[in-house]
């Protein structure tokens, strides 16, 4: 065990669990079961693509503290049915409750997952979680992926009432775990969140850059996926 590090925490979405895949077959689902098809949503790859667009520009304004929480999870289904011309208020909020409900219940992780987070406890790490996700969510996804015993803490944004990259977040984690900056390390795969808030909190960063990624913002250290963190620690 480095003596330099004693508490990782991790990012969980698109770090360990594989978002862009549960979410995927999550819509997919959705789109079945709604039968978009039969009201001018032909094409379900399109509807995917045109969601994971809106998602993303909503997760950000979030991120930014421009946007609550509410607008976020329903804006993104009624601002993806706008683009097939469907203005069905009703309908996206319940695309969107359908989707909260059932996305925690896919189960797909990134190449070793599970092998890397028994090394680390086994090599006597504290392991925690620092999350923008929503709080009841996240812990679905972790208790349903198996991944709920090897953290010892779950901080989300929800319950700390601010979001990666603050500096806020981070302070409330270090409270949580009685960790200190210098003796801890941020493990993720977003750039802006993960590892500009890892800087702002004074603590090093792991990249993990499972898309190869152009890394705009330097952290300390940079892997291409989870087996790479065998290297560092």
């Amino acid at each position: 065990m480095s003596t330099r590090y004693k508490h990782l925490f991790f990012d969980l979405d698109h770090t360990l669990w594989d978002f862009e895949t549960n979410s995927k077959e999550t819509l997919h689902d959705l789109y079945i079961k709604h039968n978009l098809s039969s009201i001018g949503v032909p094409d379900y790859e399109h509807f995917f693509e045109r969601y994971t667009f809106h998602n993303k520009r909503l997760w950000e304004r979030y991120t930014m503290g421009y946007i609550r929480q509410e607008e976020l999870k329903w804006k993104r289904m009624w601002l993806t049915l706008l683009d097939f011309k469907i203005a069905n208020e009703v309908l996206s909020k319940q695309l969107s409750v359908d989707f909260l409900e059932h996305l925690p219940t896919k189960t797909a992780l990134f190449p070793y997952t599970f092998e890397i987070l028994d090394y680390l406890k086994g090599k006597g790490y504290q392991l925690h979680l620092i999350t923008n996700g929503f709080e009841k969510v996240q812990y679905s996804k972790l208790e349903r992926s198996g991944l709920k015993g090897y953290f010892e803490h779950v901080i989300t944004s929800e319950a700390s009432n601010n979001t990666k990259p603050n500096k806020e977040i981070f302070d409330y984690a270090f409270m949580k775990a009685n960790a200190e900056a210098e003796e801890s390390i941020m493990i993720g795969d977003n750039l802006d969140a993960d590892i500009q808030g890892g800087i702002n909190a004074g603590m090093d960063t792991v990249f993990v850059n499972h898309v190869d990624e152009e890394a705009y913002i330097t952290p300390t250290y940079m892997v291409k996926d989870l087996k790479g963190l065998e290297e560092i620690f």
